[in-house]
């Protein structure tokens, strides 16, 4: 994060001071002053304004049988269950919605910025993929070994967006949600009670944003209710996502909520063997990364579990930093339930403290580097060792400490889900008969 040396500095001895080699680097792109009158008023969830569904609701297809679930593959689940299960934590989702299903049972309706409803119904399929990697409970009889990482955290479902759904006023546009329901949906949850906010939805430009009003709910959300909101980097290189990679010093492509840094622990997604996955976005503001490729969760349509999703031409495996995410924000529920006292930027200050730092230092690819549970979750974490295997392609060069001069935006930008099916925009169908009243 931004201010690494000031959230370090109230962890005291409980977490490691990073070293200065991983330290993020300055640069002129900045997101505008937090401007709290901007804040937007506690009021009921709902669309901005009347909506209706343009496609068919999402449901996922493809073989259900020989899956393995991977993503928490390198962690000690066993261990890391030992000390806390996430018991007491409300992790919000700000996402499509969440789905019904028989291994989510503690869901709190949080409203719907949408459509009439109240967050438990989703179109998309994404925000049910989302919940199951937090908080799913393990089941013996699934024979592909998913769970989700705080089995015992309740989830506040909101629903904010939605690629199915469109303004009635204009015929032609396609999807509904944008930085306005964002910072909505922000104060809708810090005022819910959320200890940790997952948003798997972010915003990408190639010039500037008028993102205010989330920028207040942001500082809201962390500074006056204490919550962690943890955010998907973005991805590259399909329809609806982030225009170009970040390859320069520079960063031409800008990801909001990503780039307010100072209250948003910022995830990236690597593969199995640890690499940087190629469709993460790079940036000043990447804090951490996590597993985001070949991802199984649960069945936003059934009440099994599935790895893929259609595409526009056929099926794929799912991935993205979406899916990244929920994983690093299910670690934050699991470390307030076991440092209750610990307040939110100690949270993401321990997260990135503890993550096994890239050999070279901190990068725009995997910022502090891959998350470790059970070190960040030890009574005193150790310093973990260099992120293995190497990235691939040509490595990124540790930077000095990044600053944040206060910039200014000018316009506003629509969301696209971070969730990718292999590095392609997610686009989910349903057949014509099965869609629901939503």
């Amino acid at each position: 994060m931004t201010n690494v040396g000031l959230r370090l500095a109230t962890v005291a001895a409980v977490v490691l001071l990073a070293s200065p080699h991983w330290a993020p680097p300055a640069f002129a792109v900045t997101p505008p002053a937090i401007d709290n009158s901007l804040l937007p008023p506690p009021a009921p969830p709902a669309p901005p304004q009347p909506t209706e569904q343009r496609e068919v609701c999402a449901v996922p297809v493809g073989s259900q049988t020989a899956l393995s679930a991977t993503q928490l593959a390198g962690f000690d689940m066993p261990a890391i269950w030992r000390l806390t299960r996430g018991a007491g934590q409300r992790v919000a989702v700000i996402d499509t919605g969440i789905a019904a299903h028989r291994r989510l049972s503690n869901v709190i309706a949080g409203g719907d910025y949408v459509s009439a409803g109240e967050g438990t119904r989703d179109c998309d399929g994404h925000g049910t993929i989302v919940a199951g990697i937090i908080a799913a409970a393990p089941d013996p009889t699934d024979t592909t070994g998913f769970t989700g990482i705080a089995p015992e955290a309740a989830l506040i479902a909101i629903r904010q967006s939605s690629n199915k759904f469109g303004p009635l006023a204009d015929p032609s546009s396609r999807g509904f949600g944008d930085v306005a329901t964002l910072a909505m949906a922000v104060r809708t949850a810090a005022d819910m009670g959320a200890s940790v906010i997952n948003i798997s939805s972010i915003a990408c430009a190639e010039t500037t944003l008028d993102d205010r009003t989330l920028g207040a709910a942001l500082s809201y959300a962390v500074d006056v209710k204490d919550a962690v909101v943890v955010a998907a980097a973005g991805n590259v290189g399909g329809d609806g996502q982030c225009p170009r990679q970040n390859t320069a010093t520079q960063p031409t492509v800008i990801a909001s909520p990503a780039w307010y840094d100072d209250y948003v622990l910022t995830v990236a997604s690597i593969d199995s063997a640890g690499a940087p996955s190629e469709f993460s976005l790079h940036g000043p503001w990447v804090d951490a990364a996590a597993p985001g490729e070949h991802v199984v969760s649960l069945d936003p349509d059934g009440d099994g579990v599935i790895d893929t999703m259609p595409t526009p031409i056929g099926t794929a495996s799912i991935a993205g930093t979406s899916y990244a995410a929920p994983l690093v924000s299910g670690l934050a529920a699991l470390i307030r339930a076991r440092f209750p006292r610990l307040s939110a930027r100690q949270v993401m200050a321990r997260i990135e403290t503890s993550a096994h730092h890239p050999a070279g230092g901190w990068n725009t690819a995997v910022g502090a580097g891959v998350v470790d549970p059970l070190a960040a979750l030890s009574d005193h974490t150790v310093s973990p060792s260099p992120l293995e295997p190497q990235p691939r392609g040509p490595a990124v060069p540790a930077d000095p400490v990044r600053d944040r001069p206060h910039g200014i935006a000018a316009t506003s930008a629509a969301l696209c889900v971070a969730g990718l099916i292999a590095a392609a925009s997610v686009r989910l169908r349903r057949r014509p008969e099965d869609v629901p009243a939503d």
